[in-house]
């Protein structure tokens, strides 16, 4: 969530690495042939002027939406590959023509929009091994652009303010299928109110194509798109793992390659030609990058989120899990969605909650309690109210419940659940709380450190290391491309995750 209250709008749920990289992992089986690699489609030979007035006006909303440009040095090099790349499609030979970011969020996520505007998230260069991984990511983005594929999709666009890995768009992920999803998009689909597009596996495919193409011409190792494509799949695998949901396929998935064939394909785009991966040189400009949850937006630990910026924190249920975004948190279990998020506030919370349901019915339902509920959880003022709506012969309770942290200052859950299930979110909504100044100084963001490997050092050592106490050893695998009899040699560069 964002520092200022005024700045925390309605918002889409933030997608997670492993829902964003899902579009990886679903379609036909691994053991199925896969088709020829596709022709290259033909491509725009230039930034058109409509263009780069439509990227220029979202840009800002885009920023804001995945917490902001980084700078520095580190997103100086991302500015650099990515303009490399970028020029190889032909839009422009003026390397100032284009707007390359690295996006401060912790979501694994790229994507690019007209105009030569190209994005990657932090989180999702810290998954890569090599410059020509980054540049492989950043390729595709820019193949979408080239091949006017967002224009192509046009009919088939949804508002939504979510972009998805490799330029895929996830609407309400999290939410998963069945109308209870389908009413949840209508409470978490608000944002920037971008209007964004999801591609066909046609479209993946030829953009994992030209993404090839450019690093063939860049001079790059074109195994690169192989490597990368294959980490996000075992990235998202390992986190559907850690969330107990690695048998669920929701709905959307079904439109996305498989990650096998789809690797597969790339690999043999890319045949037995090499060229260069400038690991080291990613490695030293990678190191140190905050990788995870910025405190600024607040940290998640497990269960618990405490946010010391706004000096609050709360408790998920039992079997739930969190995916932070720049404007809001999302809570989602088995049947039961939530998100945490704030609005601004006038100082009369009736009014507040009122505004808030008005938001989730948007243009779609007139919401509204009959009344509303005025209650102290832990010294804070609380009010709530709720509302049993049918949505496609299903009734579900919605929940706002909301706290005054100030007079100018107030947050809120909107709860979705089956008719009378409301009560599990009742430990989350009871363990708000604020946080002392003492505790906001102790959080402490995890970083990326590269370490060279010593004698003695082994795969299980290393991963000891890992500032994490749920599956360290397998963290560190994926995030270093790694196999589990991998063998490691002294002076060899690895990733750990450290406070």
């Amino acid at each position: 969530m964002t520092k200022a209250t005024k700045a925390v709008r309605k918002s889409v749920i933030a997608t997670s690495g492993a829902a964003m990289a899902a579009a990886l992992l679903v379609g036909q089986p691994a053991s199925q042939a896969s088709a020829a690699p596709a022709a290259l489609p033909s491509t725009v030979s230039g930034i058109s002027a409509a263009d780069k007035q439509t990227g220029a006006k979202a840009h800002p909303d885009l920023l804001a939406e995945f917490g902001g440009a980084m700078t520095g040095p580190t997103a100086s090099y991302v500015e650099q590959v990515g303009k490399t790349m970028a020029v190889q499609s032909g839009l422009s030979n003026a390397r100032d023509d284009f707007t390359v970011t690295l996006l401060n969020s912790p979501v694994n996520n790229a994507f690019a929009i007209p105009g030569g505007y190209v994005y990657v998230t932090r989180q999702l260069a810290a998954l890569m091994n090599n410059e020509a991984e980054l540049a492989a990511v950043l390729g595709h983005e820019v193949g979408h652009v080239a091949a006017r594929h967002a224009n192509k999709r046009q009919k088939a666009a949804t508002r939504n303010s979510v972009i998805g890995v490799l330029g895929t768009i996830l609407s309400g992920v999290l939410l998963g299928d069945g109308s209870l999803g389908r009413l949840g998009q209508q409470v978490f689909s608000q944002g920037s109110q971008l209007l964004t597009l999801q591609y066909s596996r046609g479209q993946e495919i030829e953009s994992d194509n030209l993404g090839i193409a450019y690093l063939r011409k860049a001079g790059y190792d074109p195994r690169a798109m192989s490597t990368v494509l294959e980490s996000l799949a075992r990235q998202n695998a390992l986190e559907a793992q850690l969330r107990g949901t690695s048998n669920q396929v929701p709905e959307w998935a079904s439109t996305h390659p498989d990650p096998a064939s789809r690797v597969r394909d790339a690999r043999s785009r890319a045949g037995n030609a090499s060229g260069i991966t400038n690991r080291d040189t990613f490695l030293s400009r990678m190191s140190g990058i905050v990788y995870g949850d910025d405190p600024k937006q607040g940290i998640i630990n497990g269960r618990n989120f405490v946010h010391p910026v706004l000096k609050l924190a709360f408790q998920a249920p039992n079997g739930f899990y969190m995916v932070n975004g720049t404007r809001a948190v999302s809570i989602a279990g088995q049947s039961a969605k939530a998100q945490f998020t704030g609005a601004p506030y006038d100082g009369n919370l009736d009014t507040y909650v009122r505004q808030a349901f008005a938001a989730v019915g948007g243009n779609q339902q007139n919401i509204s309690p009959q009344t509303i509920n005025r209650l102290t959880i832990n010294g804070l003022p609380a009010a709530y109210g709720i509302v049993r709506v049918n949505s496609n012969n299903q009734q579900v309770d919605v929940l706002v419940f909301a706290y005054e942290f100030a007079r100018d200052r107030a947050y809120h859950f909107v709860t979705l659940a089956p008719a009378g299930q409301t009560n599990v979110f009742s430990p989350m909504i009871n363990s708000m709380r604020r946080v002392s100044p003492t505790e906001a100084g102790q959080v402490q963001p995890r970083k990326l450190s590269v370490v060279t490997v010593a004698r003695g050092d082994t795969i299980q050592s290393l991963a000891s290391r890992m500032a994490y106490s749920d599956a360290p050893l397998e963290r560190f695998l994926v995030l270093n491309g790694l196999a589990s009899n991998a063998t490691l040699r002294p002076g060899d560069k690895v990733k750990i995750v450290t406070y």
